[in-house]
């Protein structure tokens, strides 16, 4: 006689979202929500990102990392940090708990091992020192108390520890197409050059090398790059454009 097989286990209940978050975080919009787990976020958007902080760190990933992703979401980027960095422990930390408990299914879907949490990214749960790496990608424009955030990353990272922060400017944020789709706290949107301000203000250190400025056609809410691919237009060069996307790999310093 056989017997039936045993149900999967149910994954384990997330922890209930604090009410701090209410006031911290602007949600997305449904067709932000609906974006974020497209083909096109994870491969045009997020691949692009981490490859790019990958070279903009020249060699400085630690192995084995333990890394927090600030702001995961729906988990779509958890996937990519676990093939790309292979951490011995990957933290996923959000403020949306509707997102988290689909990062909960397309984890274990992708069969990989993360700490899915839920919270305040100016409050992190975690020891002082615990992390190798923090890695925020397109999260910042979405927090109200960014440099309480950025205090917690610093305080978070061993000494030696790497921020890899990828954002979009407020020049992207505020256009058009983007105040129309999605939803953001607009008094405290930034340049590229405020974002590097507020990272070193914070106590990380980068040189230029650590930095680069994405033109990407997604980034480009006036024609999408679209009179460039035409050759109707040169692209601007860097210094005369207003810059859309910058990344950024800083260290917290040693000492």
């Amino acid at each position: 006689m056989t017997t039936a097989a045993k149900p999967p286990p149910a994954p384990p209940a997330l922890p209930p979202r604090p009410e701090s978050c209410a006031k911290a975080f602007v949600p997305e919009t449904r067709f932000g929500n609906w974006f974020l787990k497209t083909y096109t976020w994870r491969h045009h958007v997020l691949r692009v990102a981490i490859e790019d902080l990958m070279r903009l760190a020249h060699g400085a990933i630690p192995q084995a990392p333990v890394i927090l992703d600030a702001g995961c979401g729906h988990g779509q980027s958890l996937p990519l940090l676990h093939r790309y960095f292979a951490p011995s422990r990957l933290i996923g930390f959000d403020c949306f708990a509707p997102a988290l408990s689909e990062a909960q299914t397309h984890v274990r879907s992708a069969g990989i091992s993360v700490d899915l949490r839920a919270g305040d990214c100016a409050a992190i749960p975690l020891p002082d020192a615990s992390c190798d790496i923090v890695f925020c990608h397109q999260t910042f424009h979405h927090l109200v108390h960014q440099e309480a955030a950025l205090s917690e990353f610093y305080r978070v990272l061993k000494p030696g520890g790497l921020l890899c922060f990828a954002e979009s400017t407020e020049a992207y944020i505020r256009s058009w197409v983007i105040r129309l789709l999605f939803r953001h706290p607009m008094h405290v949107q930034r340049s590229a050059t405020g974002y590097l301000d507020m990272i070193r203000a914070a106590g990380f250190t980068f040189g230029p090398e650590n930095v680069s400025y994405p033109y990407l056609w997604w980034s480009r809410a006036k024609d999408f790059g679209l009179l460039e691919r035409l050759k109707l237009q040169r692209r601007p060069a860097f210094g005369a454009r207003e810059e859309t996307l910058v990344n950024v790999v800083a260290r917290k310093p040693l000492a």
